[in-house]
């Protein structure tokens, strides 16, 4: 099979997470042929009808990649948040906890911005940095030694200096790499909907935590919210198969009647729930990024954000490395990005899964002891300040580009 192309970087997946780590070594090395090769051709497929918040610090990257301008007239800015813990059959839900949703220079601490938007947005922009595009296809096999020989799903083959897989949850890639993960599912399924109402939300997201788990109320342009409603596994299954009806019915018992009459403005979906968190992130020539390297609850709203993180952090990595000559595909080189964001996604991983452990049941004293803590969280103003800075992702040895820097 003779070799089809060599591209410096390889990279497995069209999704946010690869396209932005592309778009954003190619700006700041462009002499660096890269490759992305997706399993969906660009306009094909179910499109994605969620929603992301988009944390402060990421979209400052993606202002510094020129691609927050293609979306910003979609995003909603979340302006403050509230926290409730009580049951779906409660007429008062009283208000433990809340936030105001800007950081120290007066930013929202995050954007809500649907899916679709934000990848075309990335796409478009891959492709006018010169980026090549490979769809639809799929890395089958790969083997590295002082290079990656890399073979496609479609016969075509490709030698690269590094292989970032980017797949998703399921990384066949990591597999292959012979990555082992830590990994387990919860008994939740989180049913994803977007709804629109007769009042408007006036940027409010609400977090409503019930005995199933956490509700949230994620606020949208045109008097829309993006509701993530995580629910046991065997109710989910029930709720899915049920007529429109029935879905609304549930669904007002926990959305309340705050912001008026509520009606489906789109489809459902369903998403299982699980955790998992790669024990390394590189072997030679080869790197996991986003979904690959880790899959967290949805509590703290930080999945994609963790996954932009990767993102900045490969791309300094690859970009100074290539400046000073150094061979980019090296464990040497690579280990640097693994350190970089193995700690801080496993500190995620475990924060999420505790907090979903401790809100997503019914225990007397439990409720008690968390609506105390929540009770006294409220009051104490610096420490707020301190949970808004870690949401909009501006704690820590940050990247460059989530400053808002170029690399």
């Amino acid at each position: 099979m003779a070799t089809e192309a060599r591209p410096d970087i390889l990279i497995a997946g069209g999704g946010s997470a690869g396209l932005t780590a592309a778009l954003a070594t190619k700006l700041s090395a462009p002499d660096l042929q890269i490759e992305i090769v997706d399993l969906k051709a660009p306009g094909t497929g179910k499109p994605d009808e969620r929603a992301s918040a988009i944390a402060a610090a990421a979209r400052r990257m993606l202002e510094s990649l020129g691609v927050w301008q293609a979306v910003e007239a979609k995003a909603q800015p979340i302006l403050s948040m509230e926290i409730t813990d009580s049951r779906a059959s409660d007429v008062v839900r009283p208000i433990f906890l809340t936030f105001d949703g800007r950081v120290a220079d007066g930013e929202p601490f995050a954007h809500m911005v649907p899916n679709e938007p934000l990848l075309a947005a990335l796409r478009a922009a891959a492709v006018d940095a010169g980026i090549t595009l490979t769809a639809p296809d799929s890395v089958a096999s790969f083997a590295a030694d002082g290079h990656v020989e890399i073979g496609l799903a479609s016969g075509e083959s490709r030698d690269a200096a590094l292989l970032v897989a980017a797949d998703g949850i399921r990384s066949r890639l990591r597999a292959l790499a012979g990555i082992k993960t830590v990994s387990w599912r919860y008994p939740q399924t989180a049913l994803v909907a977007t709804v629109k109402h007769e009042r408007p939300h006036d940027g409010v997201a609400v977090e409503h935590f019930l005995p199933s788990g956490p509700f949230a109320i994620l606020p949208l342009t045109d008097n829309r919210s993006s509701l993530v409603w995580t629910e046991r596994a065997a109710e989910a299954e029930k709720l899915m198969k049920s007529d429109d009806f029935v879905f609304l019915v549930e669904l007002e018992r926990r959305f309340g009647h705050r912001l008026g009459a509520i009606e489906l403005a789109g489809p459902r979906a369903a998403y299982p729930l699980g955790l998992t968190l790669a024990r390394d992130f590189v072997r030679p020539r080869f790197a996991l990024l986003g979904d690959a390297a880790h899959g967290i609850h949805p509590i703290a709203g930080q999945g994609l954000n963790m996954s932009f993180r990767d993102a900045a952090a490969l791309a300094e990595t690859i970009v100074d490395a290539h400046r000073l000559g150094l061979d980019i595909g090296s464990l040497e080189v690579l280990r640097r990005y693994e350190t970089w964001r193995r700690y801080d996604t496993w500190q995620m991983g475990v924060m999420t899964d505790v907090l979903n452990r401790l809100f997503s049941n019914d225990l007397a004293p439990v409720r008690a002891l968390r609506d105390f803590g929540l009770g006294i969280v409220d009051r104490l103003t610096k420490l707020k300040s301190l949970f808004i800075g870690e949401a909009a992702g501006l704690s820590g040895d940050l990247p460059k580009l989530l400053k808002g820097e170029a690399i």
